[in-house]
C-alpha cells in the first residue's frame, strides 16, 4: 500500500514540472496565494509578506508526512518560477482508495493548459503510483475555470452538496467532480 512518508516525487511534463514546494517559493507563492482572483475561491490565511508563504509551504509538506496531503509546486519546465500548486489531499486507502484534487494557478497563468497538463500529472500518479480508484474535486458555483478545468479533465460532474463548506462569506455550495480509475484508463486508451 502506498505510504508517502513525505517524499513529494518531481513528475514533468512539457511545459510544468511538478515539485516539492521548498522555502524558496515563497515569494512566487505569495504572489499567486494573495493575488484576488486566486484567493476568491479557495480560503487562505491572510498572506503580507513571504515569511507567510514559507510557512504555509512548511505547513503542506508537514501534511505529506503525516499522509494528509501530497502538494506539489507547479514549476513552468526550465523557468524555475513556480505559478501554483496543486496535489490530492485527505486521500484514503483502505477501504476507499480516493483522495480530493485541489489546485490553485497564478491569474497571469491561467487559460494557458498549464493547470490541465498538471493535473494529468497528478492524476496518473494518484491512479498508477498511488493506487486510487476514485479522484474527487469539490468546487465552489461560480467558479467557472474550474468547473470547465474538471468537465475538460472528463471528471464526472456528480452533482451539488448544498452548503458543504464554512467560508469567511458563509455556508457554500460544492459541485462535486469525480474521476474513476477505469473511466481514466478509458480515456488513455488502455481499456476497450
Amino acid at each position: 500500500m502506498y505510504a508517502c512518508e513525505g517524499h513529494i516525487p518531481e513528475l514533468a511534463g512539457e511545459r510544468v514540472l511538478l515539485r516539492r514546494l521548498t522555502e524558496e517559493d515563497a515569494p512566487d507563492m505569495l504572489r499567486c496565494w494573495s493575488d484576488p482572483d486566486t484567493r476568491r475561491f479557495i480560503e487562505l490565511p491572510p498572506m503580507q509578506a513571504d515569511a507567510d508563504a514559507a510557512a504555509l509551504i512548511a505547513w503542506l509538506n508537514g501534511l505529506s508526512e503525516e499522509e494528509e496531503t501530497l502538494r506539489w509546486g507547479i514549476e513552468l519546465a526550465g523557468s524555475g518560477r513556480v505559478i501554483g500548486s496543486c496535489g490530492l489531499n485527505q486521500w484514503q486507502l483502505a477501504g476507499a482508495y480516493r483522495g480530493e484534487f485541489g489546485c490553485e494557478l497564478a491569474s497571469d497563468c491561467q487559460g494557458q493548459g498549464y493547470m490541465s497538463e498538471a493535473a494529468g500529472l497528478a492524476m496518473r500518479f494518484a491512479f498508477q503510483e498511488m493506487g486510487l480508484n476514485r479522484i474527487e474535486a469539490f468546487v465552489q458555483p461560480g467558479n467557472d475555470r474550474a468547473l470547465r478545468l474538471f468537465e475538460r479533465l472528463g471528471y464526472a460532474r456528480e452533482g451539488v452538496l448544498r452548503e458543504y463548506r464554512h467560508t469567511s462569506a458563509g455556508y457554500v455550495d460544492a459541485v462535486v467532480f469525480s474521476m474513476l480509475k477505469r473511466d481514466w484508463s478509458y480515456r488513455k486508451g488502455e481499456v476497450g
